[in-house]
């Protein structure tokens, strides 16, 4: 699980996986992970923080904006909504970023939940499609607007948890 102890790799890993638009703050992931609906994790290798994956129980078609909270849902949540997975450049190819999904994955069916959702960004789409994603609409103009905070190349991506 993802503990506020882990910020400060967490935001190490972003400075190194990320272009600068898509940094987001310490405060911000410190309030995510205050959440009741928080369900990140973290992935280390030899004690040390080497990739992460924040994620939340939310609802099909909600977006959570760049620097946005991870906000309960207004029902019973659907979705396993993945807001931002990175793992530091030096473990890629290791397939630590397959095992944070999968135990993700895993976790949202066992929550009954039916879904799992992204915003592809930083032309990504492809990455998320061979992992079984496949681009949706946003259902209305504040979802919209919110996909919009990461720029126009973003892309809101579902797909079936039972498929996973």
């Amino acid at each position: 699980m993802l503990r506020r102890d882990d910020l400060p790799a967490l935001l190490h890993i972003q400075r190194a996986c990320y272009d600068a638009a898509f940094i987001e703050s310490g405060e911000v992931y410190a309030r995510r992970l205050a959440s009741p609906a928080n369900c990140s994790l973290v992935i280390e290798r030899d004690g040390r923080v080497c990739g992460y994956l924040a994620a939340y129980r939310s609802s099909l078609g909600k977006v959570t904006p760049l620097h946005g909270d991870f906000e309960r849902t207004d029902g019973v949540p659907d979705t396993l909504y993945l807001h931002d997975m990175a793992v530091l450049p030096a473990f890629a190819g290791q397939g630590l970023a397959r095992a944070l999904l999968e135990a993700l994955w895993e976790g949202g069916r066992a929550w009954g939940l039916r879904h799992t959702a992204l915003v592809s960004v930083q032309d990504s789409s492809d990455y998320w499609a061979r992992h079984g994603y496949a681009p949706r609409p946003v259902p209305d103009a504040r979802q919209l607007s919110r996909l919009a905070s990461y720029g126009d190349r973003a892309v809101y991506m579902v797909r079936a948890l039972d498929h996973c």
